[in-house]
């Protein structure tokens, strides 16, 4: 997967996609809210599973059932495609509770 920085077009249609996140040139973040803290911490736990098989990880926390995600490529200072993938399985295992 690219490691590439987006640029401005690629982050504009990627706030499009993906209404839920606040979208910037330096990272991707998203707020999470689930029922209770089972949920949360399962949800943190399906998507490290998925961001360990990509070789990239979130910058999170979590607070009883609130988990804050902020994504970004470290080793290129800002958002690429690797940001977006992981944002968007993130997006597909919240479901409906995210």
């Amino acid at each position: 997967m690219a490691r590439e920085l987006l640029t401005q077009d690629e982050l504009s249609e990627l706030a499009a996609e993906l209404e839920a996140w606040d979208v910037s040139g330096s990272e991707l973040r998203r707020t999470f809210r689930f029922g209770n803290f089972v949920e949360a911490f399962g949800f943190m736990a399906a998507a490290a599973l998925v961001a360990e098989k990509m070789d990239h990880h979130p910058n999170w926390s979590n607070v009883y059932s609130t988990v804050e995600v902020a994504l970004n490529t470290h080793d290129r200072g800002g958002v690429t495609e690797l940001d977006a993938a992981l944002a968007r399985a993130m997006d597909g295992l919240a479901g409906a509770a995210g």
